[in-house]
């Protein structure tokens, strides 16, 4: 997060701040934007002061403490990058600060790398400025584009000209930064943050990157959902690629797609089989409606209820999930390819994963069936089969009974009711 947002209040426990000093929004977007209902709690949320005091005088991590404190009142928003950073895994917090200092540079000089790769192949890339404009042709020629602004976005991609061999990857990955710019130009346009054309362009820098790296995935639409909050977080851009990279390791499988089929598909299949162990009546009348494969739930899922919410509740809701779905192996999994967790854990180490996570360890449930994500889109169902059981007649009833739980959804009240229905899940599997 910027520093001038950072210094916008220091009494991290006050309960009775105005968010709107974090994360502004633009006037004339105020009518549009749903209400947030999140506030930082004293007590219940975790404070700059108590994210400090979690840290030992080596600069180990108190993690156990940490994920207490965000399950009962989230993150308040001038430490929410940095505590992210250790809710995805990028850094261990059995790590002292010099070695997470350390790694910070070897990743910073990493990412530096990979973007002085696309920059030479697109020179636009790191120049504050983006495209929305398509750079090559579908067989990978360059297009000319005179010097000019296109919606307000420098377009000129100072492409050389090329001697017409492309790998079919590289082609795809220059097809894909024009669609990148159309959906940075859209994404949390009603900030004041994005206002500034050079943090579009941070956004769109960070994402071009990653599909220069992630070349099975590329660029899939409903990215810059996912990566639009931790580039406001975090205001280092290396950092924040390696946050959003780690992030999209929890994700990827939803941006997936080969032929006919989507990777979030995986997640509907197992919505569809916990909805109709927990409530088969109204799991028939999904059914008879057609509905029966729960596509009108793929939005809610591919990224994470961002636009049933609030920017600053997604946000909150989010953390919340990330900690209680935390295990204390997931910065080892990602960077010493750890394959199986520790035979026998004692309570100390239990202490160590978030709530749910603890539920997985002790149910041995497969994390197919079990991301907190499918559980808490059936209590949306829940919350509203009244209405659908009655007034739904068609798919497309559906579809609009669930809309009108945007900017009405209170985050809070849906994860419990996600660890209820869960519970009872796991109650039903148990006795079949």
């Amino acid at each position: 997060m910027g520093n001038s947002i950072i210094a916008a209040c220091k009494n991290g426990d006050s309960s009775l701040e105005d968010l709107d000093s974090y994360f502004p929004v633009r006037p004339e977007c105020q009518a549009d934007v749903p209400n947030t209902r999140f506030r930082p709690r004293a007590g219940r949320t975790l404070s700059e002061r108590r994210w400090k005091a979690a840290f030992s005088q080596e600069g180990y991590l108190d993690i156990a403490g940490v994920l207490r404190r965000i399950q009962r009142g989230g993150i308040h928003p001038s430490i929410k990058g940095a505590v992210w950073e250790f809710l995805l895994g990028c850094f261990d917090p059995n790590s002292t600060f010099e070695e997470r200092n350390e790694l910070r540079q070897q990743r910073r000089e990493q990412y530096a790398v990979w973007k002085s790769e696309c920059q030479k192949l697109v020179p636009v890339i790191g120049s504050g400025k983006f495209t929305t404009n398509a750079i090559v042709t579908d067989d990978g020629q360059p297009i000319e584009l005179a010097n000019t602004t296109s919606n307000g976005h420098d377009t000129n991609n100072g492409m050389p000209v090329d001697d017409g061999v492309y790998e079919k990857k590289v082609v795809q990955w220059k097809l894909n930064l024009s669609q990148i710019g159309l959906d940075v130009v859209r994404t949390d346009r009603s900030l004041v943050f994005y206002e500034n054309q050079a943090n579009q362009a941070k956004l769109w820098d960070v994402l071009a990157v990653y599909a220069w790296i992630d070349k099975d995935i590329g660029y899939v639409q409903g990215m810059t959902d996912i990566c639009s909050p931790i580039i406001i977080l975090l205001e280092n851009e290396a950092d924040a690629f390696w946050c959003f990279e780690r992030a999209m390791r929890r994700l990827r499988e939803n941006f997936k797609s080969s032929g006919n089929s989507i990777g979030v598909q995986s997640q509907l299949r197992a919505l569809a089989q916990i909805v109709k162990i927990v409530d088969p009546k109204l799991h028939r009348h999904l059914e008879e409606l057609d509905g029966g494969e729960y596509l009108f739930a793929l939005r809610m899922l591919m990224v994470l209820f961002r636009r049933e919410l609030s920017f600053v509740d997604a946000l909150y809701l989010w953390e919340v999930m990330w900690a209680m779905e935390y295990n204390p192996n997931i910065y080892l999994l990602y960077d010493k390819t750890l394959e199986q967790l520790p035979d026998k854990l004692n309570i100390t180490q239990l202490k160590q994963y978030g709530k749910f996570e603890r539920r997985i360890l002790r149910t041995g449930a497969t994390k197919q069936h079990d991301a907190l994500a499918i559980f808490l889109v059936a209590s949306v169902l829940e919350t509203k089969k009244k209405q659908l059981m009655k007034e739904a007649k068609g798919l497309d009833d559906v579809v609009q009974i669930l809309s009108e739980i945007t900017g009405n959804l209170d985050a809070k009240k849906a994860l419990n009711e996600a660890l209820k229905i869960h519970k009872k899940y796991m109650s039903k599997v148990k006795k079949t």
